[in-house]
C-alpha cells in the first residue's frame, strides 16, 4: 500500500510535537526516512520528516552503509558528528549509545524500521524514548500496512 503523504505528514507534526523537543520530551530528534536497504546503493533516501535535527540525505550516507551492511555488533556507526555503538538489536530495530556524548548521562539512538522507512530518534530517556517511537511505529503501520 502506498503512503498517503498528507496523512503522514499530519501523523507525524502531531506526534512529534507531542514527544520531541529539547527540554522534558522523551525525544531530543527525530528524523523519518524513505530509504529501502534493499534497493540500488546509488540511491539516497529522502528525508521525508525530520524535527530537532538538521541533516541532509549526504549527511546520512555512512549511517546507511553501516544498515546496509548489517554487521550491527561489530562496528562504530556515525550520524553528524556523533558515533555510535550498538547495544541492543532487535527484530526490527536496534538501540545505539553516543560513544562521544558530552553529557554525563549519555546519548543515544533508536533505529525503527518501518515498512521502508528508518526511524532515528535521539533519545533523552531510553526507556520514554521507546515508548514514544513504538507508538509512532504503531500508528504508522496500522496506516501503511
Amino acid at each position: 500500500m502506498a503512503v498517503d503523504w498528507t496523512w503522514a505528514r499530519r501523523s507525524w507534526e502531531k506526534w512529534a510535537g507531542k514527544h520531541v523537543g529539547a527540554s522534558g520530551k522523551p525525544v531530543k530528534a527525530a528524523l523519518l526516512l524513505n530509504y529501502d536497504p534493499k534497493g540500488p546503493s546509488r540511491l539516497l533516501p529522502v528525508v521525508a520528516e525530520q524535527e530537532g535535527t538538521e541533516l541532509k540525505a549526504v549527511d546520512l550516507q555512512p549511517f546507511l552503509d553501516f544498515v546496509r551492511r548489517n554487521n550491527l555488533q561489530m562496528e562504530f556507526f556515525s550520524i553528524g558528528s556523533n558515533q555510535y555503538l550498538v547495544t541492543s538489536i532487535h527484530e526490527h530495530w536496534f538501540c545505539a549509545r553516543c560513544i562521544n556524548a558530552i553529557q554525563p548521562e549519555g546519548e543515544g539512538v533508536i533505529v525503527m524500521e518501518i515498512g521502508a522507512y528508518l526511524y532515528d530518534g535521539s533519545l533523552v530517556s531510553a526507556s520514554q524514548a521507546m515508548v514514544a517511537a513504538d507508538q509512532f511505529a504503531w500508528h504508522f503501520n496500522r496506516r501503511t500496512h
